[in-house]
């Protein structure tokens, strides 16, 4: 028997920065009125899009919990501003962002998070700085705490490829022609290794990792051409002074230590400095571990969110 085709809307949600109006785009999974907590999705990046996070629809089916998914500012559906100056794209824009959809939703008052990689950032820091008082859940996926950390893990990583690898991805990145085929196509090889090792990838995951091509004002503004080499305003972010004001529970769900970009050093100062906190790893996954261990990942994250 053919399951029952998942309920879903669509809409925008108005967004006003310094008194000017913007659309966030969103998509919601089942129905908000079900009476189980909504699960709200943001995507990292910054600069992919809630393509990859659709994967998620599984909790609708399995749990009758409303999944919502957004497309953040500059990104995807919502409003894109290629010619906004590089200080616009901040981390209080996005919180503000994210808070703006909740609020439009009316669901501010109850619901859960998960974000992946820059998703988690960003949400472990709204809960830190905002505490919203209707969040009830975090689920992390691959969260660094420290983007200095993140990024020292991934040369760690880089360094363990042949030398005539290393040495030209870091000779494109002293000249500044990272954007140049032959770096793009190292990079390539070690996101097949790290980021996402299915071959293909999922078509959600090409999706979103084609929305940087189409349009990285985003990507560039916050990182830069280079994650190894980050340049970017979000080059210095740090958010473990803070880790002891997140109380809420957690879900820390990464790859295989061996794959995962997002490696330990970057995720370790969630267990020392965060009282409530539950760490799974996923021995099948890299950075992509949702996808590489999905039907492990969603058990896990089943099970945490429990039947609320």
């Amino acid at each position: 028997m053919a399951s029952s085709p998942i309920p879903e809307a669509t809409g925008t949600a108005t967004f006003v920065v310094d008194g000017q109006s913007y659309k966030t785009w969103y998509k919601v999974l089942g129905n908000l009125k079900s009476g189980k907590t909504p699960l709200v999705t943001i995507h990292g990046g910054p600069g992919l899009n809630h393509q990859y996070m659709l994967n998620h629809k599984h909790l609708w089916t399995s749990q009758m919990r409303p999944i919502v998914l957004y497309d953040q500012i500059g990104n995807g559906n919502s409003t894109h501003l290629p010619d906004a100056p590089s200080d616009f794209w901040t981390p209080k824009l996005f919180m503000d962002e994210l808070e703006n959809l909740l609020n439009h939703l009316g669901i501010s008052d109850n619901f859960a998070l998960v974000g992946h990689c820059w998703g988690g950032m960003l949400a472990a820091q709204f809960a830190a700085e905002r505490q919203p008082k209707g969040l009830r859940k975090l689920i992390l996926i691959s969260t660094p705490a420290s983007m200095k950390l993140f990024e020292q893990g991934a040369n760690d990583l880089l360094e363990k490829f042949p030398s005539d690898f290393v040495s030209m991805m870091r000779k494109h990145e002293d000249e500044g022609t990272a954007h140049s085929p032959e770096y793009q196509n190292g990079n390539m090889q070690f996101m097949k290794k790290h980021v996402c090792t299915l071959d293909p990838w999922p078509e959600d995951v090409l999706g979103s990792f084609m929305m940087i091509a189409a349009d990285p004002t985003v990507w560039m503004a916050t990182i830069g051409p280079s994650e190894f080499k980050t340049s970017g305003s979000l080059r210095d972010w740090n958010i473990i002074d803070i880790l002891p004001k997140i109380t809420y529970p957690i879900l820390m769900v990464s790859g295989n230590p061996l794959k995962d970009q997002a490696q330990e050093k970057a995720l370790k100062p969630w267990m020392t400095s965060v009282p409530n906190i539950e760490w799974v790893q996923l021995e099948k996954g890299s950075h992509m571990t949702m996808y590489e261990d999905q039907e492990k990942y969603l058990s896990v994250v089943q099970k945490f969110l429990g039947e609320n």
